[in-house]
């Protein structure tokens, strides 16, 4: 492999190859060693090729010296060269996804609205292929289907994450000169699953099955990404052809006969589909509801509806299943 800084350097260079120089790039940076690289090389390909980039820092102000903190990162960015240099600070909320996904949602809102206001093209993240294998393992962990098991996406909306072929120690190893990396104690405590998995589970299945787990898990996770896009595709058009209702009504109404005959795969992307587009929170919307109202396809035998997040019901009457509000 190439020397680290030039590594991460192309992996940039590649990522942006459809966004025009003249474009704001924004690099969101923790501090820590993964986004410092990722921060100083979009700043060498700034220099060399004339780009518009900037850089962003979230301050979550759920540690101590947090806001010093993010200040100091900014200093970073600027020393760097990078313009526009923003600290966001965000209230993390109480919710139902403990402190990691809320932490997570309150960043990508911040960074979403940062990106929006000032026209950014893209907003680079600095995941790497071990991030990658975390996230799978961690999909396992909660019994998650294939688009879950697909990790991160390399692109996704103006989000894009350059760095997820590369392994965290490359990555680490080209922080520019005479930056210091900050380490979050967050990702040591084993309070958080991610940390337990980092420094448990991986190094675990490294000394019992052999090195490159992580690049194996990586690698499965772009096989099952390309096999989870396919599937989304053929969903799309199963809806669209087993839709009795108007078109963009809310109420959603099926042909159960039509959906029996797809692969079960399919068929429950189709009945999630439907589910979302009746009203029902994505966010409360499970594998079990859903695997309830396939029931009303796939084992009919005239039983009751499923009620649903949201106020609504699945039911099926002879030759239509229905998917909205409750009567």
């Amino acid at each position: 492999m190439a020397a680290p800084h030039l590594a991460v350097r192309r992996a940039v260079r590649e990522s942006l190859r459809d966004v025009p120089n003249d474009a704001l790039v924004l690099v969101a940076c923790s501090g820590g060693a993964d986004s410092l690289a990722l921060a100083g090389a979009l700043a060498h390909l700034a220099a060399r090729k004339g780009r518009s980039a900037g850089g962003i820092t979230v301050d979550h102000g759920l540690q101590p010296g947090s806001a010093d903190r993010g200040r100091g990162v900014a200093a970073a960015l600027v020393r760097l060269r990078l313009d526009p240099v923003e600290v966001i600070h965000v209230c993390v909320p109480d919710a139902v996804h403990g402190p990691e996904g809320n932490a997570r949602t309150a960043r990508y809102r911040a960074l979403g609205a940062a990106a929006a206001r000032l026209e950014a093209a893209a907003v680079l993240l600095g995941h790497t292929r071990d991030d990658q294998a975390e996230s799978v393992l961690l999909g396992l962990a909660r019994g998650s289907g294939a688009r879950s098991l697909s990790g991160m996406a390399p692109v996704s909306g103006r989000y894009r994450r350059p760095l997820l072929n590369l392994p965290r120690e490359t990555v680490r190893a080209a922080v520019p000169g005479g930056l210091t990396a900050w380490h979050d104690p967050h990702n040591v405590d084993p309070a958080f699953a991610r940390a337990r998995v980092r420094h448990r589970v991986l190094p675990v299945l490294e000394q019992e099955l052999g090195p490159g787990i992580a690049s194996a898990l990586a690698r499965s996770a772009t096989l099952l990404r390309a096999d989870a896009d396919a599937l989304d595709v053929w969903a799309e058009r199963a809806l669209a052809e087993s839709h009795l209702g108007e078109p963009g009504t809310v109420d959603q109404r099926l042909d159960p006969g039509l959906l029996a005959t797809y692969p079960v795969a399919v068929r429950r992307r189709v009945l999630r589909r439907a589910a979302i587009a009746a009203g029902c929170p994505v966010s409360d919307l499970t594998a079990a509801h859903v695997e309830a109202i396939d029931a009303l396809v796939s084992r009919w035998k005239g039983q009751r509806g499923v009620d649903l997040p949201g106020k609504l019901r699945a039911s099926r009457f002879g030759g239509e299943l229905r998917i909205g509000p409750v009567d």
